[in-house]
């Protein structure tokens, strides 16, 4: 089996917590990624949105883009424009021959206010999840037919957070959205990592290996303080770092024949966790379980010739 290892650029610059990024260029990101063995990189707010200045980048840096976050909002908007939105970033994955756009539910959602409480999280009805569900099925296969498949990324404080609610998203969600499983985020929302795996895994096309600190997770005042305050307290490192356990995660995407991106998003304060040093430690550790679980991890960045 093959296996490919990517990072997100979270670790280097946080879209919504500017003071938790590190000053340092998209070609410094690069480098210090792929210097620790990784050979994609998903999209951030440095890179360009043209492929004719994106592709010499990614060959100078000998990477991929290994996908990238779009912010949907099917839940409280329609269709058309969501469409639109997303209509350039599907030229500009085809263009540099990215595997899939990663969408992500900000409709409703804290995630990005620090002002809300964990708690007061958006919940969906049974009727509205359905609803949802079937709309961003016909997303996806919207997206599809336009030649870029997406991956849909449950996420902590968004309408599709808890196992539960993953669950039912899935049960009433078809083939043509396929899933983002990220280990960190079911994990810090009280989710069975491995359970998810084996309900889940015909549609898994994409996964992130986000680890958590279980100790600052536990400790959260999920009442008073927000999905941000955790991340800027560190609720999030990468695997080898944290408190989840790696081997038996891949192990398990193993078992069900997984092939494809294995993704470290880890953000968290660069001064308290420089991004090469927590490149290099994320590597080692997913090339230790990986190699205990069979897959040959492929070490080619940007395609030659």
């Amino acid at each position: 089996m093959k296996a490919k290892l990517g990072m997100s650029p979270i670790a280097w610059w946080n879209d919504d917590l500017p003071e938790l990024s590190d000053d340092v260029s998209l070609e410094e990101c690069l480098r210090q990624s792929r210097g620790a063995g990784f050979t994609g990189m998903e999209q951030g707010r440095r890179f360009p949105s043209n492929p004719d200045e994106m592709l010499p980048i990614l060959r100078a840096a000998d990477v991929t883009l290994c996908g990238g976050w779009f912010s949907g909002t099917l839940v409280n908007e329609e269709l058309a424009a969501n469409k639109d939105r997303i209509a350039p970033m599907i030229e500009l994955f085809k263009a540099v021959s990215a595997p899939c756009i990663v969408y992500g539910e900000v409709g409703r959602s804290i995630q990005g206010d620090r002002s809300k409480p964990l708690a007061t999280k958006p919940r969906l009805s049974d009727d509205e999840m359905k609803a949802y569900a079937r709309r961003v099925t016909e997303f996806g296969e919207w997206c599809a037919d336009q030649g870029m498949p997406l991956s849909y990324h449950h996420h902590m404080a968004a309408v599709v957070e808890t196992e539960p609610e993953l669950d039912a998203f899935m049960r009433n969600s078809g083939e043509g959205i396929p899933l983002l499983l990220d280990a960190g985020h079911l994990a810090f929302a009280g989710g069975d990592v491995l359970r998810a795996i084996d309900n889940h895994h015909a549609r898994i096309n994409h996964v992130h290996v986000k680890d958590i600190r279980k100790s600052v997770v536990d400790g959260l005042d999920r009442s008073r303080q927000s999905f941000l305050d955790a991340v800027a307290l560190g609720a999030f490192t990468v695997p080898g770092d944290g408190s989840l356990d790696f081997g038996a995660i891949v192990q398990r995407f193993a078992d069900y024949g997984y092939e494809g991106w294995f993704v470290v998003e880890a953000e968290q304060d660069p001064r308290k966790a420089p991004p090469q040093k927590m490149a290099e430690i994320g590597h080692a550790e997913l090339m230790r379980v990986m190699t205990a679980a069979g897959y040959t991890v492929e070490t080619e960045g940007f395609p030659k010739g």
